[in-house]
């Protein structure tokens, strides 16, 4: 399976264990995990478990991580992928984070825009989703600059520190 992307400003390859302190600072900060389903981390070492466990799910072909490398500085400034592949139906999720300072500069679409090309081009996939908190304008923002159509909302469809939350879901298909 492919391990890398390029874009115009990034460079997203396989996440990989030398990443984690770059990653750690990201997923440390409460803004950039408001809405994931994780609480921000604490310690550098949750950092090294987390990319543990996506590159197992990466082997097992059931999904596959990025850190998303900025060109100009070659540094980390986020981390983006299919959280789970489907090839038996053709589809995949897509999840996508990025360092606060780097908000509002276009990096997610660009990013997000070369993951869904990969997937239905390389990957052969139909339909692509995205599920993401009502709250987390931001990431709707993301998702309508690209196209995905709104599909509805997945009640209480996540447990996240004991409260369940709704999840919208948003997609685009091959043929969109």
């Amino acid at each position: 399976m492919m391990t890398e992307l390029h874009t115009k400003r990034l460079y997203l390859r396989k996440m990989k264990a030398t990443d984690a302190s770059s990653l750690f600072h990201i997923w440390s900060d409460p803004d950039v995990t408001k809405f994931m389903n994780v609480s921000n981390f604490t310690n550098e070492r949750q950092a090294i478990e987390m990319i543990e466990l996506l590159d197992g799910l990466a082997r097992a072909n059931e999904a596959i991580r990025f850190s998303i490398i900025e060109v100009e500085s070659t540094k980390i400034i986020g981390s983006c992928g299919y959280n789970s592949l489907d090839f038996e139906h053709a589809k995949a999720e897509i999840g996508y984070d990025l360092a606060k300072v780097f908000w509002g500069k276009g990096y997610a679409a660009e990013a997000i825009n070369s993951l869904v090309e990969h997937a239905f081009t390389t990957l052969a996939l139909n339909r692509i989703e995205a599920k993401v908190h009502p709250e987390n304008v931001n990431s709707i923002k993301v998702l309508q600059k690209l196209n995905f159509i709104f599909e509805g909302t997945l009640r209480q469809a996540e447990r996240v520190n004991g409260q369940f939350h709704d999840l919208n879901i948003y997609s685009k298909l091959r043929t969109d």
